[in-house]
């Protein structure tokens, strides 16, 4: 049995709640490294200050993702998430502009970017579960467009507020601007009308009508280990893999943590030891678990779903990893680099300082309307030539956007380089996530997509890391080079891209 095609209408109400989404997150990208500077952070503590987006959604990703392909109510199979998540990152919005120090803005970053990862991550599985596999890229499309144009409008408010309703976008020494505390306020609503007309305009397909698309599925799925069935013997095999493999880990990131802390080295650096220690355990705790014959359990699941992934997943795994490094770099550093590079200002308290973070977030709308164009045209441009080669373009357009700030000092010249980030972030947005699905079982998508963006969260946990500790080495501080390391990581997701395994 085939799914049906869905209408033009009925792909964009089910993708309409990434409209907000997307308002939430952009109005976290633009902003929330301002928030930083305004409570007192330095240059070189601001990526360990972002950490906790990344490390956040690598806890809830996948479990958010298991659970919700286990999941059935009278809301559906991912609807009651994108509820949930909805509440919770509309409440935060609100809260984060009104952060009393640092400390807690930084804990507010940790709380929103958990509840943007509880409704988002069951979006991308959705497209699975309700488009046929011929209308799956122009349903990650769809996305794009909307992540695109939610983030025009979110990334322009703090500029909307001040040069149109006269809202002042300066205030006094640790107190954020009004200007910021509007826009997220008005952020917070829409984050939460867009994902309700979603969970109240869409029907889910029951687990019976799933699993009655099953067989179109099987023909285009790569198939992953089935282990359903096994005997207590081969989840002892795999626990005792797993357990051994556990402990290297754990012993290379003690290794990792002791020669840090004897070397004197970047404080930021112990994100990534701390990161295999963690991983050393949980893979330890599953592999006992397996071999004390408990082998039906979340993290057990998880584990063993993570380390059997397919082959093409694997691939887009470390095409995913340069990408996001890149756009994490961007996120991070475009506001200190544009004050200082383009408007020579450093003292958050100065109008200099304020008119370049406003620039900032127009220039981050540009990028975001750029991308919510070129969505519409990744299909013609996929069936024109084929998804890996339009991938591969529009990452190269991406990493010259951002290799060319360096070279221009004028605030209205970065436009352009805006508009090859765009082509880029509306890519990344759906392209990979089209190649994923039809490699993927339709009982395990909401796992897979959760595991999948481990490859976003890796590299931007990695950027948090070293990205600090580069800039304080070797650039003196200096944001404008983490930018041009991120073009440099976008040309080899460019390369990497040609090497994947795509069934069209």
């Amino acid at each position: 049995m085939k799914k049906p095609r869905l209408s033009f209408w009925q792909i964009w109400n089910m993708s309409f709640g990434f409209f907000g989404i997307q308002f939430g997150f952009a109005l976290q990208n633009a902003n929330v490294s301002r928030i930083f500077q305004t409570l007192g952070a330095d240059i070189g503590n601001l990526s360990i200050l972002w950490v906790a987006a990344p490390v956040t959604g690598l806890l809830v990703q996948p479990i958010i993702g298991h659970y919700s392909d286990k999941t059935w109510n009278k809301l559906g199979r991912r609807r009651p998430y994108f509820l949930v998540g909805a509440i919770l990152a509309s409440i935060a919005l609100i809260v984060m502009p009104n952060s009393p120090a640092l400390w807690f803005a930084a804990g507010m970053l940790w709380i929103m970017d958990a509840s943007i990862n509880i409704s988002m991550e069951p979006f991308r599985a959705f497209v699975g579960d309700m488009l046929p596999s011929e209308q799956r890229t122009k349903g990650f499309a769809m996305q794009s467009f909307f992540i695109g144009t939610g983030a025009v409008i979110a990334s322009m408010l703090p500029w909307i507020m001040t040069n149109w309703l006269g809202i002042d976008n300066t205030a006094p020494e640790g107190i954020i601007p009004d200007s910021v505390k509007w826009s997220f306020y008005i952020g917070g609503f829409v984050y939460f009308a867009a994902v309700m007309w979603t969970v109240f305009s869409t029907k889910e397909y029951s687990p019976e009508e799933l699993a009655a698309f099953e067989e179109e599925q099987e023909n285009n799925l790569e198939h992953t280990e089935n282990i359903t069935g096994k005997t207590p013997a081969y989840f002892a095999k795999k626990g005792k893999k797993q357990l051994i493999n556990g402990v290297l880990w754990f012993i290379a990131g003690a290794i990792l943590t002791y020669w840090f802390y004897t070397a004197k080295l970047h404080k930021d650096l112990y994100v990534l030891s701390f990161g295999l220690i963690v991983l050393g355990i949980l893979m330890i705790i599953s592999g006992l678990l397996q071999m004390n014959k408990s082998n039906k359990n979340a993290l057990v699941e998880i584990m063993n779903d993570m380390f059997d992934m397919p082959k093409t997943m694997l691939q887009l795994a470390f095409v995913q990893f340069f990408s996001w490094f890149a756009l994490f770099a961007m996120w991070i550093y475009t506001t200190p680099a544009v004050t200082e590079y383009v408007f020579h200002a450093t003292d958050t308290t100065s109008q200099a300082y304020n008119d370049g973070a406003d620039w900032v977030s127009i220039l981050f709308a540009v990028y975001n309307g750029f991308a919510a164009i070129v969505a519409w045209l990744l299909t013609p441009m996929s069936k024109l030539t084929n998804r890996k080669t339009t991938h591969a373009i529009a990452l190269l357009l991406g990493g010259l956007g951002l290799f060319s700030i360096y070279f221009i000092h004028d605030q209205y010249m970065l436009i352009i380089s805006m508009l090859g980030v765009g082509v880029a972030w509306a890519s990344i947005l759906s392209i990979p996530y089209a190649i994923l699905t039809n490699a993927l079982p339709h009982d395990k998508m909401g796992i897979y997509m959760g595991i999948f963006n481990y490859f976003i969260v890796l590299p931007q946990i990695v950027a948090a890391a070293i990205l600090g500790f580069f800039l304080e080495s070797f650039f003196k501080s200096e944001a404008i080079y983490a930018l041009i390391i991120g073009g440099v990581s976008m040309f080899l997701a460019a390369i990497l891209i040609m090497f994947v395994k795509d069934k069209e």
